[in-house]
């Protein structure tokens, strides 16, 4: 397989940015449903798919999560056209008999292990949250993921006496270029990096 051009890569990593600020221009559910598809086929470990998204497109429900916002959080996430709260569902190995038929004892290994489940679930779910905004991104959306809430209201407002727990937002749109902060430096491959 070739690896995807330049501009590809751009778009993806290099160029993009992570917003603050939005245009007034909406964004289809139509489009949303292409990322989550999209996004769906990154590899998670026993294909085990814990993430759970709930995309808030209406006034009502940008209202009902306004409550648990750090106060610098609010005004970008009220004006963002969608903003998802990105999930755990921490009883994922229900799913797994018709999503990991190979191995008949998934099940059961995460069912009677809660610190193995809650590690995996979290960690696969963080992983799927990733590849949901180059899904995002690839599609010509701009993300503006973010800590800065209270996730007990969070979980409570939306998906109270369920197995899911919220893990981050993410704000999607078409960002505003004008209203970008300037861009911060990364480290050096040896400051993070190593070979052994």
């Amino acid at each position: 397989m070739d690896s995807i051009d330049q501009q590809a890569l751009e778009q993806v990593f290099s160029q993009a940015r992570t917003f603050n600020a939005w245009q007034d221009k909406p964004v289809s559910e139509d489009l949303l449903r292409q990322v989550h598809e999209l996004a769906q086929w990154g590899p998670t470990s026993m294909n085990c798919l814990p993430m759970r998204v709930r995309y808030l497109v209406s006034p009502e429900a940008k209202e009902k999560l306004k409550p648990a916002l750090a106060e610098g959080n609010v005004e970008q996430t009220m004006t963002a056209p969608v903003t998802a709260i990105v999930a755990t569902d921490h009883e994922f190995y229900e799913k797994l008999p018709e999503l990991f038929p190979v191995f008949p004892g998934a099940r059961d290994m995460f069912a009677n292990d809660p610190d193995l489940a809650w590690y995996n679930a979290f960690r696969n779910a963080t992983l799927q949250g990733g590849y949901l905004i180059m899904a995002a991104r690839s599609l010509g959306l701009d993300c503006g993921p973010m800590s800065g809430f209270d996730n007990a209201r969070v979980d409570e407002a939306f998906f109270s006496g369920s197995s899911v727990k919220s893990n981050f937002l993410l704000n999607l749109g078409y960002g505003d270029r004008e209203a970008l902060y300037p861009r911060g430096p990364r480290p050096s491959f040896e400051e993070v990096a190593s070979f052994e």
